[in-house]
């Protein structure tokens, strides 16, 4: 097996096109998607306290972000802020804003792994709209070639085919799936079904109708129903609520047995926080940012985790996607990014300022690491001496924030 391909290896001249896209094309026959699944996931959103916090903490979050489309320059990236797709990122179509936009395609990728963007284009073939397409209705079509050939829209049986520059398809990584992302819920599914066992259970427990009585009260005598109706209606006069339920048996005498459930039993709850927890790490939520008993260092951490390790990455992950599909669409060399919200650690950064003082101008300094407008006299190096009297002294400390304390 190693001499035939090393041999092959020795016949081959540069690189090929992609060779194994038509096995993978024939392994990936069109079928649909799991429309079921993707529905069941959903609906694990609308139950779940724990999928609901997370996937909206995130989603919202990310929405909050602004995106900025940056010309691509010889050193610096530079804004383009009158640039078409800023615009149409604003207001993607008439009936949804930028933010709505967003945080559904996060939540989608959130709860299904996957997220789709349907492009309406204008005379000149440009998007002029953007609407997003729920996954439980949109399918992937191979092709042995162009690795997609298309997809298919089904809705209440119809099916509507979209062309590949139509859609934008957004999907995290799946390790067993050619063309369909990994939902976070796949790896807390067990989490998230205990949990909702242990709340059916204590709702059964608790409730009303189904619930458990505090206890019994055994009558060994045979009395009359009229007795019976007036020992109930005096006992729990006497001793009941409205929240308090005890059951009654006729038989000889009056005898208490306590049925109602002890404090060992009721750890259960111990439980509930455990899949608390465990969902909230799958999905990148710090539980410090809802723990009842975290201290305000505690908070903060949390929340540059959840910043730098859970949002960041996602933020990217949907950036590089639209320069990909979207961009090309207009002329000039152009990418897509979030505004970057990660928090900066002032004390290294300083350091850094410190560093540079031999090799940059005043100026340079001022525009990279303060924000700062240029100054007449800001063009000798930093590292000289100080300036005369009448000379403004170099800035010791920041002038504007760069701790990242900005509203994500």
């Amino acid at each position: 097996m190693f001499n035939w391909l090393s041999e092959q290896l020795s016949k081959r001249r540069g690189l090929r096109p992609p060779v194994h896209l038509p096995a993978l094309a024939a392994h990936n026959t069109f079928a649909g998607a799991d429309f079921a699944q993707t529905a069941a996931q959903a609906r694990v959103y609308q139950q779940s306290p724990w999928v609901y916090i997370a996937v909206n903490r995130i989603a919202e979050a990310a929405a909050l972000v602004p995106l900025r489309v940056y010309r691509r320059g010889v050193d610096d990236p530079q804004p383009a802020p009158t640039h078409p797709l800023e615009r149409l990122l604003a207001a993607p179509n008439p009936h949804l804003s930028g933010f709505e936009l967003i945080e559904q395609t996060v939540g989608h990728l959130e709860l299904t792994g996957d997220a789709f963007w349907f492009l309406a284009g204008d005379a000149a073939g440009q998007p002029a709209e953007i609407w997003p397409l729920r996954p439980d209705r949109v399918s992937v079509v191979p092709d042995p070639e162009a690795y997609v050939r298309g997809y298919l829209y089904e809705v209440d049986g119809r099916r509507v085919p979209l062309l590949p520059a139509e859609v934008v398809h957004f999907r995290r990584w799946h390790p067993t799936d050619d063309y369909y992302g990994l939902s976070a819920l796949e790896a807390a599914r067990l989490a998230v079904s205990s949990d909702r066992a242990m709340a059916e259970w204590n709702r059964s427990t608790f409730g009303r109708d189904n619930g458990v009585p505090a206890g019994i009260v055994t009558i060994k005598d045979m009395i009359s129903d009229a007795d019976l109706q007036r020992i109930q209606r005096e006992w729990r006069e006497s001793y009941g609520g409205p929240q308090r339920r005890t059951a009654f048996l006729r038989g000889e005498n009056i005898q208490w047995q306590h049925i109602g459930l002890s404090h060992h039993e009721l750890d259960f709850l111990k439980g509930r926080l455990a899949h608390r927890d465990e969902i909230l790490s799958i999905f990148g939520v710090p539980v410090g940012l809802l723990s009842e008993n975290a201290t305000e260092a505690n908070a903060t951490v949390a929340e540059r985790q959840f910043i730098e390790r859970t949002l960041w990455p996602k933020l990217v992950r949907i950036a590089q996607k639209i320069s990909a599909d979207l961009l090309p669409f207009w002329s000039g060399d152009h990418f897509a990014a979030f505004e970057d919200i990660r928090p900066t650690d002032s004390q290294a950064r300083l350091e850094e300022i410190r560093a540079a003082y031999p090799v940059l101008s005043v100026n340079e300094i001022r525009a990279r690491y303060f924000g700062l407008g240029a100054v007449a006299w800001g063009e000798r190096p930093a590292g000289q001496a100080q300036p005369d009297a009448t000379t403004p002294p170099l800035p010791t400390a920041p002038e504007a924030p760069i701790d990242g304390d900005r509203a994500y």
